[in-house]
Parts: C-alpha cells; structure tokens; sequence
C-alpha cells in the first residue's frame, strides 16, 4: 500500500491563548505556527508527494499552501471534511483552563470512547470517520499510483492522535498517551499485513529516504538495517 504523511497543522493565534478552536472559522495559523509549517514544507520537499489531502478549516488550508509551495511537482490537492476537527460543540470557544474543571474533562482524559461532547460528537465517531477517509484515500493512491506512493494528509491534534492510535492498535481510551505537536510529522505504512508505524510527532529531521516510497514485508526480527537512503 502507499504511505502516508500525517501533518498537524501549524501553531494557532487559539493555540497560543489557550481555546478549544474546534470548527470556528478564521482561527489561522500565528507567526510561530506559519514558521513552523514552513519548516515542515521544507522538510516534505525532499518528498515527491502524490496528493495533499487536507481538513477544510483555514489552519489546515494554510499549512497545506505552505508544504504545496516547496513541492517540485503539483500534487493533487483534495479537501475531505472526514479530516475536519472533532465537533466540540457546547465546548468550542471556551478557555481550557475553565473546561478542567468541567466533570467531563476527566473523561476526556481517561475514558475518550465514552465522551459526547455537548451538542456535538462522539470520540468514537470522530475516530471512525476520520480513520475510514485515510484508508480510503490511501487504498485510491496506491491504485493510482503504485505500492510506493507517499502522500500527506493535514489535519488536527486529536484527529491524527486517533489515527495513530488506530494504526498502533490501541485502544481509543489509551489515545490520550500520543503526543501530536503543531506542524509535527508522523508517518503510517498500510501494509498488506497491517499498518507500520515510522514515526510518530517528528519536527525535525531527514525525510529524503521516503523519495522513493516504503516496501515494506514482514517485521524484521532484531529490527532490521531501516530505510535505504535515496
């Protein structure tokens, strides 16, 4: 199968004041946040991705124009809404510091596949559709494109959490242990056998091995001699 890119957006101006942003329009990337997703672009441009899928909010729009104008070539540049934020509903705008206190915030922490959040949607929904729109995608480029297309999908925290999550086999309730920093790398193989995970809230380092896709069998015991470089 192909490869994927998982790419939280950058740093937020709601970030950085500490909001749940949600699904609020004109929540955009800060100074931080562009430098960040820049950095990113110039990571991802030893890559010749195939496709930049990504979330519909502006956030995830911005980060994408800025991987798109380091890219060689002109990927295909699709917006899916299954990569949209979680519905926080009643949650949404308000401080994080005041929804601690809310009862529903230890659930959050410790039980997410029992969480609805008020007025919007369930953890699980989030993590199946979600999940669903990146095997999807992932089965289409790979068709397209052959086994060793690499692609990225932009999109949110608890979205790429719950992905990683999926890939590694954990349980939803234990999502909450994965770390997805802003404008972070993280790397997903569908293999025939079942998704590899190679890396996981990267924001730095060579990317160039992935110019030529993963080949993945079987799991080498010992862990093997890695990816061949380009």
């Amino acid at each position: 199968m192909a490869t994927v890119i998982l790419v939280r957006h950058g740093r937020t101006t709601a970030n950085a004041t500490g909001v749940l942003a949600g699904r609020a329009v004109g929540v955009g990337l800060d100074e931080i946040g562009r430098s960040q997703a820049a950095l990113t672009g110039d990571r991802l441009a030893a890559v010749p991705v195939v496709a930049v899928v990504s979330s519909p909010l502006e956030r995830c729009q911005q980060t994408t124009a800025l991987i798109l104008d380091r890219q060689a070539g002109t990927p295909y540049t699709p917006v899916d809404r299954d990569l949209t934020e979680c519905d926080y509903g009643q949650w949404q705008g308000r401080k994080l510091s005041d929804l601690a206190k809310e009862d529903l915030w230890s659930v959050v922490q410790s039980q997410p596949s029992a969480v609805i959040f008020p007025g919007g949607e369930s953890m699980v929904a989030m993590q199946t559709r979600s999940v669903a729109a990146i095997r999807r995608h992932d089965a289409s480029f790979e068709a397209e494109y052959g086994p060793g297309a690499v692609w990225v999908a932009v999109s949110h925290g608890d979205i790429i959490k719950s992905i990683l999550a999926d890939a590694l086999g954990m349980h939803l309730d234990l999502f909450q242990r994965i770390n997805v920093g802003p404008a972070s790398v993280s790397i997903v193989h569908y293999g025939v056998s079942g998704p590899s995970v190679y890396a996981i809230n990267t924001d730095a380092g060579d990317l160039s091995w992935l110019s030529k896709g993963i080949h993945a069998g079987d799991a080498p015991v010992g862990g093997g001699a890695g990816q061949k470089a380009p």
